[in-house]
């Protein structure tokens, strides 16, 4: 077959992708953990300089897109959905709608999501529902778009939402979006201590930067370019924990634990039962502790459920946002 057949089949699957009312694509993809994340200065545009080191984790969101005439969406989960937006705000739909403004697709979709990472938790769970999307409509409708063009739509949609679709471990520069893959050798075991309430992300960065001015003449000046420092990177090429527990960091902590100081108590809880140091995800609330391996991650499970946390083992690094064959 000559690349000329090639393309017409190509051609082919694409229209009939596009056209089958019963074709439905299910895609899956992880939550985040930030190991390190250093917050430069406000920029003029309201963000925060970011220089952060991505680990995907095995804690996921599953989306299932069916063809449809409009857009919509509808959510399950292990987590209340309640307080989600199904309008356009919703951040999968407008990831679905940019999609198809960038290819002049002119359907719709239906996305069913499946939620199992906690809603503000930190974690990047309406991130890895974007991505999701944009994956599952781009094979649904047959719209082909290479992974650097879908990257770009990303980029657009929020800063977490690229290192959902890529995966693995990353670090982030920026917003947190302009990213660079990391080699991170075998597997690392946390352990997510979860909050039943969410964290504006907006509210702790307002926090932190009303400390930092608070105490401007006793704590070091704020970046200007921040960067990730170079023990994390030697600690994730390793394939360390111990290396890695050394030198969690994380600069939007201090403030999420003045706003809940009930996560200091997780915290101090998680390595007294055994992790080898424990950090707020993100913007909070989700405590992730780090294991020495998968039987110290098993035992830490048990002691913080017994103590009537939620909680989850999970491992990274793993895959960004990809289809599952059914």
């Amino acid at each position: 077959m000559g690349a000329g057949d090639l393309g017409a089949a190509d051609a082919r699957r694409r229209d009939t992708n596009a056209t089958d009312p019963d074709r439905s694509v299910h895609v899956r993809a992880p939550g985040k953990i930030n190991v390190f994340l250093r917050v430069g200065e406000v920029r003029e545009d309201g963000y925060h300089d970011l220089a952060t080191a991505y680990q995907a984790v095995s804690l996921y969101e599953d989306v299932v897109a069916h063809h449809d005439d409009g857009f919509s969406v509808s959510f399950t989960g292990s987590v209340d959905v309640s307080s989600l937006p199904t309008d356009s705000s919703n951040l999968a739909m407008r990831a679905a709608r940019a999609l198809a403004r960038r290819t002049g697709y002119r359907g719709g979709v239906h996305l069913e999501i499946d939620k199992n990472v906690p809603i503000a938790g930190g974690m990047g769970g309406g991130s890895a529902d974007a991505a999701a999307a944009l994956v599952a409509c781009d094979a649904l409708w047959g719209t082909a778009l290479s992974r650097e063009q879908l990257l770009k739509l990303a980029a657009r949609l929020g800063a977490d939402v690229p290192f959902a679709l890529m995966g693995g471990t990353a670090i982030g520069t920026d917003r947190g979006d302009r990213l660079s893959p990391a080699l991170a050798r075998g597997t690392f075991h946390w352990v997510l201590a979860f909050s039943d309430e969410g964290m504006s992300t907006p509210h702790v960065y307002t926090a932190l930067d009303a400390h930092r001015e608070r105490y401007a003449a006793d704590i070091r000046p704020v970046s200007t370019a921040p960067t990730v420092e170079a023990n994390v990177l030697q600690a994730l090429r390793a394939g360390d924990p111990e290396m890695l527990a050394d030198c969690l960091s994380n600069d939007l902590q201090a403030p999420a634990l003045r706003l809940r100081p009930e996560l200091a108590e997780v915290l101090e809880l998680g390595e007294t039962s055994g992790a080898l140091a424990g950090i707020v995800s993100g913007s909070g609330p989700t405590v992730a502790l780090l294991a020495a391996d998968a039987e110290s991650a098993i035992d830490l499970h048990v002691a913080l459920s017994a103590s009537g946390l939620r909680a989850a083992r999970v491992t990274g690094p793993v895959a960004g946002a990809r289809v599952v064959a059914d």
